[in-house]
């Protein structure tokens, strides 16, 4: 175990931009709780997908200028599988995934769902209001089962609001979006706007915000991500492209615009209007919609994700950011009032569908030496661990998301005629028959970087030998099982990662990352590659996975109840966010579970100039072949923050010595992994 005090530093000059001084409210005593006569306000900024090294002078000014002014952490951390909603059920209850169940943006839940165009999916992607509805309900009214920082806000007096991209706005008040006894969303009392206001299945707004939108000519519909093009244009946001065609050159403005001024012309005038204090997360779906389906790189891994239009999104959350920050600083009382919290979901990479190296290795699996339409000769097709696991064990393979004409089956997908499961979820063994709890022997949750892996019967030998098989195939890095299945040679234990907790959804009995690797060993963080279970194109951006181009996000924080000029190198992540504004308003959230975050005190005003903390690296038994997975990570106090994890030489940012320099440590999780090591790591 290395042992750590940061050294965190601060720069005396700062806060040029005004926003929030702190000068007069320093002390050496405990951090403040930020009370004050009205209340503090808090705004929780996510640029979606953004990455530290993507933060400069030109792409980036305003990001760049807070970065120097406020506090900068720069040891941070996004929460594995890295996917948007896992870490959007983070930013909003402070608890790890173990507990919140939001294990990724595409999930099993169970049975089938049929709201928001569902067609009876048991794997639905929950980046949908009418789908994160369904699952409430099915799962008492909250599929969370935490308070969230949005919700305990509004319960206690503030005005509460949640603003921009589709999924992870309504996570932060989830149950706002629940349907009445009419079969209808009540207009709920947190604001909900996103991809979806204004249009069936959106959550309604309240007549008051529906005439400030309307007198100051924003609207009460939301644009799409078009931005006034042909859908399939290049100069439309949301156009991909396919494997001969480029995706987008564009940048999500129009879309976005309409968010940033609903923020600034309708909400925070209501807001300051009415007195009390408020709470609000704006989610910038920029860059991450544009790094996924920019066509600045088709079938080409340079200049990947970190083309122009990829620059170009950077810039547009950014404007969108100086916009809502201008309307604070327009009034001083309120800029000295508001703390505001800036982070990323998780970082980006280019995808691979093919290399698996910058030395031009290959994929060498089954479900790649099919012929696919769509799909480029060589190339994963979507779906390909679903296929493989299929091909192995010898069952049928049925496509998760498409049902036959008659709607009472799901279809039969056969490889070798070039058939494929259309959003790469696959639903192995059993009948195909839609019901209520599906009979598949395993189901495959495709999302990116990574994939989920259920096995529903928990029939241990099946887990042993998808385990087996997946540690032999090119394109992995790295396992994770169900503690319930013991320790199985090449995995380590969900537990370690923290996605064993409290929650009553469906725990994935396998999670598999996928291999990274980087093009400008310079800058291995922000040219990382990953092969990646999608849709999308080799050139495209993708996220996901265990390495740590991934897993390092962007945060920063300022405020009055911030330190200013200071660079905390201490690890943090976003579990931290709403325990830390939580302390900051003086709210005493409960909790169900107990994976949450911490409390980032040397950040606050008052908290301590350094923090000790350590790094280690945990080790999974071998497999027959020889093959472990490893996990860095690091540990202030009780809360552990993942860096990295994979197979040796195959994750990004993953460091390994030599399996000799071992010892054995305390149990760091129940359970029966009594045979992992840990090793030390050399950092």
């Amino acid at each position: 175990m290395d042992e750590y005090l940061s050294n965190n530093s601060v720069n005396p000059s700062a806060n040029a931009y005004g926003l929030g001084n702190t000068s007069d409210l320093q002390t050496n005593d405990q951090p403040i709780l930020g009370q004050t006569p009205t209340g503090r306000n808090v705004i929780i900024f996510v640029a979606d997908g953004l990455r530290p090294s993507s933060v400069n002078p030109e792409d980036a000014p305003t990001l760049y200028q807070l970065r120097q002014e406020g506090v900068n952490f720069v040891n941070s951390h996004s929460l594995f599988p890295t996917f948007t909603t896992p870490n959007a059920s983070a930013i909003a209850t402070g608890h790890y995934l173990g507990d919140t169940g939001d294990f990724s943006n595409t999930i099993y839940v169970g049975y089938p769902v049929f709201a928001g165009g569902g067609n009876g999916t048991p794997t639905p992607f929950i980046e949908n209001d009418a789908i994160l509805s369904d699952i409430d309900e099915h799962f008492g009214g909250n599929y969370l089962d935490e308070e969230t920082l949005l919700a305990y806000a509004r319960q206690n007096g503030y005005n509460t609001a949640a603003v921009g991209k589709l999924g992870p706005t309504l996570i932060q008040d989830v149950t706002q979006g629940n349907v009445g006894p009419d079969g209808k969303i009540p207009t709920p009392d947190t604001i909900i706007i996103d991809d979806s206001t204004g249009k069936t299945g959106g959550v309604p707004l309240s007549s008051e915000i529906t005439r400030r939108l309307v007198d100051a000519g924003v609207g009460i519909t939301a644009p799409d991500r078009t931005n006034g093009a042909a859908s399939t244009d290049q100069l439309s946001n949301g156009y991909s492209g396919n494997n001969t065609t480029p995706g987008t050159l564009a940048a999500n403005t129009v879309q976005q615009q309409y968010f940033t001024n609903a923020v600034t012309k309708a909400i925070l005038p209501d807001f300051t209007e009415k007195g009390n204090p408020f709470a609000m997360v704006y989610w910038s779906r920029d860059p991450d919609g544009t790094q996924h389906n920019q066509g600045d790189s088709l079938n080409s891994l340079t200049p990947g994700i970190n083309g122009p239009t990829s620059k170009a999104a950077v810039k547009n959350a950014d404007n969108n950011l100086k916009q809502i920050l201008d309307f604070i600083n327009s009034d001083p009382q309120l800029a000295a009032n508001t703390d505001i919290f800036i982070t990323s979901d998780h970082g980006f990479s280019t995808i691979s569908k093919q290399l698996t190296d910058t030395q031009g290795g290959k994929v060498s699996d089954y479900a790649s030496s099919q012929t696919y339409p769509g799909v480029n000769p060589g190339y994963l097709p979507p779906g390909f661990v679903a296929i493989d696991i299929a091909h192995e064990l010898g069952l049928p393979l049925y496509d998760a998301d498409t049902p036959t004409a008659d709607g009472k089956n799901y279809t039969l997908v056969d490889p070798t005629q070039g058939q494929r499961p259309r959003n790469g979820d696959g639903l192995i063994g059993g009948s195909g028959v839609i019901q209520d709890k599906p009979d598949a022997k395993v189901v495959v949750a495709a999302n990116g970087g990574s994939d989920l892996i259920y096995v529903p019967d928990q029939n241990p030998e099946t887990v042993k030998q998808v385990v087996d098989f997946l540690s032999k195939q090119d394109y992995t890095s790295g396992i994770f099982v169900d503690d319930q299945f013991g320790t199985i040679p090449g995995a380590l234990p969900i537990s370690s990662i923290n996605l064993k907790g409290s929650t009553q959804l469906p725990t994935p009995s396998i999670v598999l990352n996928f291999r990274t690797f980087a093009t400008d060993s310079n800058n291995p963080f922000g040219s990382q590659v990953e092969i990646a279970d999608t849709g999308l194109q080799q050139g495209q951006g993708m996220h996901g996975s265990f390495g740590r181009g991934d897993t390092y996000n962007n945060m920063l924080a300022f405020g009055p109840d911030f330190k200013q000029g200071y660079t905390s190198y201490a690890p943090v992540s976003n579990a931290d966010v709403a325990i830390t504004l939580a302390n900051v308003l003086g709210f005493d959230i409960p909790s169900n579970g107990e994976l949450t975050g911490r409390v980032i005190n040397e950040a606050l005003v008052g908290g301590p100039d350094s923090v000790f903390y350590t790094q280690d690296t945990l080790k999974s038994d071998p497999t027959a072949d020889g093959v472990s997975t490893y996990l860095n990570y690091q540990q202030v106090g009780d809360t552990k923050y993942f860096d990295a994890a994979g197979f040796e030489g195959r994750t990004v940012g993953l460091t390994i010595l030599p399996s000799n320099v071992t010892s054995t440590p305390d149990l760091l999780y129940a359970g029966a992994q009594t045979e992992q090591e840990l090793i030390l790591s050399q950092r």
